[in-house]
C-alpha cells in the first residue's frame, strides 16, 4: 500500500510517447507533489532527454529493476510491456495506473474513472486500470443519467481521432493532408486520393475519409475496441448485464473523440432534467443551445480536461430515451488526465 508522504517518487513508463507527453504536462499542471521523476521507454529513446517543470530529465530504458524507490508508476506503454514489467514494480513496492489494456478486465485490478468509482481504488493490489478514451468520456454521462433515472440500453458510435491511434498514426495522416494539399480544386473524384505507397499505418487513406474499424475484428463480426466498451462500461459502473452496444469509427481528427449515445432509461427523463443532472456532475461541461448552434466539437475540446455534452434531446422513437453528443480530449480525459486523477486520489487517502 502507498505510505503517505509529503512528496512521491514517480516513475512514467512510456515517456516518449503521446500519452506520456500528456503526463508530464498534466503533472506539471496540477502540481502533483513530485520527489524522483524517472522516465522510461524503450532502447530507441535511451537518453533522450524530456523537459518537466523546468528541468531537464534524461530518459532511461524501461527494465525489470526501473523501479526501486518508486512509489506510483504511471505506465503507457502498451499492453505487453504493462504485462511484462508491471509486476516487478509492484514487487519493488509501487502502486501502478495502467493504461494500456493489460489489466483492465482483471477481476483483481480495478478499472477507474474517478468521478463515476473512486471507491473501487481502495481494493487495488497494486495495479489500477485506467479505462479505454472512449469509455471513459461516455460513463460520466452514463453515470449522471443513471443516477437519475435508471439505464435500461446504450448504444452508442464513436468518431475516434488519429491521436488515439499513437503518434506514428498522427503522423501519417498529416503526411496524408501534406501531399492532398496541392494547387488545384480536390472535391472531383480522384483528386482526394493518396499515393498507395502514403498508406502505411492504417489499412486505408485517413485524410479525407472515415475507417469503421478500430483494432482487430472478433468472431461477432465486432471490432476489439466496440468490446472494451462493453465490458468496461459494465465493469466500471457495477451493472454486469447492461445492455450496450457500439460501433467505432476512425476520424480525420487529430485530437478529442466524440460520440452519439442513446440512452435508454428506466423512467422518463426530459432534455430540462437531463441537462440539469448533466450540469451538476462532477467533470462535464455541458454546451447546449440550439437557438445559437452552440454544441461540443473536437477543435473547442482539444487540450481541455471536461467532457462536454451537447445535443441533448428526448429519443421520440422509444418512452423513455434521450440521446446526447459527448466530447473530450482523448489523450487527457481519455487516458494522461484520468490516471493522475487516479494517483491524486490515492495519495489522498
Amino acid at each position: 500500500m502507498l505510505q503517505k508522504k509529503d512528496k512521491y517518487n514517480v516513475a512514467i513508463m512510456g515517456a516518449t510517447g503521446a500519452v506520456g507527453a500528456q503526463f508530464l504536462s498534466i503533472l506539471a499542471e496540477r502540481d502533483f507533489p513530485v520527489d524522483e521523476l524517472r522516465l522510461l521507454a524503450s532502447e530507441r529513446s535511451r537518453g533522450k532527454k524530456l523537459v518537466f517543470k523546468g528541468d531537464e530529465y534524461e530518459v532511461k530504458v524501461l527494465g525489470k529493476d526501473s523501479f526501486e524507490g518508486i512509489d506510483i508508476v504511471l505506465a503507457s506503454a502498451g499492453a505487453s510491456r504493462s504485462k511484462e514489467f508491471l509486476p516487478y514494480a509492484v514487487r519493488s513496492g509501487a502502486v501502478c495506473v495502467d493504461n494500456s489494456s493489460a489489466y483492465r478486465m482483471d477481476e483483481d485490478v480495478p478499472l477507474v474513472v474517478p468521478e463515476v468509482n473512486s471507491h473501487a481504488i481502495a481494493a487495488h493490489k497494486g495495479i489500477i486500470a485506467n479505462p479505454n478514451c472512449s469509455t471513459i468520456q461516455m460513463v460520466l454521462p452514463l453515470c449522471a443519467i443513471h443516477k437519475e433515472a435508471g439505464i435500461k440500453r446504450v448504444v452508442v458510435s464513436t468518431y475516434q481521432s488519429v491521436s488515439g491511434a499513437g503518434q506514428q498514426k498522427i503522423m501519417e495522416m498529416d503526411r496524408q493532408v501534406r501531399a492532398l494539399s496541392g494547387d488545384g480544386p480536390h472535391f472531383q473524384p480522384g483528386r482526394h486520393n493518396v499515393d498507395p505507397g502514403e498508406i502505411r499505418e492504417f489499412n486505408y487513406q485517413i485524410a479525407y475519409n472515415l475507417i469503421p474499424h478500430i483494432d482487430i475484428f472478433m468472431d461477432n463480426h465486432y471490432t476489439r475496441e466496440e468490446m472494451k466498451m462493453v465490458k468496461e462500461t459494465r465493469k466500471i459502473m457495477d451493472i454486469k448485464d447492461l445492455p450496450v452496444t457500439a460501433t467505432c469509427v476512425r476520424v480525420p481528427v487529430y485530437f478529442a473523440h466524440s460520440e452519439s449515445v442513446n440512452i435508454e432509461t428506466s423512467r422518463k427523463i426530459t432534455r430540462g432534467e437531463a441537462l440539469k443532472v448533466l450540469e451538476n456532475f462532477q467533470g462535464i461541461d455541458v454546451i447546449d443551445d440550439p437557438e445559437t448552434a452552440k454544441y461540443p466539437m473536437p477543435l473547442d475540446a482539444e487540450g481541455k480536461d471536461e467532457v462536454f455534452v451537447g445535443r441533448v434531446r428526448e429519443d421520440e422513437s422509444v418512452k423513455n430515451g434521450i440521446n446526447m453528443w459527448v466530447v473530450s480530449d482523448n489523450l487527457r480525459k481519455g487516458a494522461a488526465l484520468n490516471a493522475v486523477q487516479i494517483a491524486e486520489k490515492l495519495i489522498s487517502k
